[in-house]
């Protein structure tokens, strides 16, 4: 978390805000793929080879408890 306080900052804050932004960087988890994260494999429009699902029907969550 950063503390945002109006003012000048000195030049050592600075320094440690950048380093601190290196150090979380360099540790998270590499990334594949250029997808959103909100979105990465969720979608089945993202998947390669997905077939896409027809959206349910607007009264389709009343059915949902009926037996088949």
């Amino acid at each position: 978390m950063v503390k945002v306080v109006r003012g000048e900052p000195d030049p050592a804050e600075l320094a440690a805000l950048v380093l601190a932004l290196a150090l979380c960087t360099a540790a998270a988890p590499a990334r594949e793929g250029g997808e959103p994260a909100g979105r990465a494999w969720s979608d089945p429009a993202w998947r390669p080879g997905a077939i896409p699902r027809p959206r349910p029907r607007p009264g389709a969550w009343r059915l949902s408890g009926l037996p088949v």
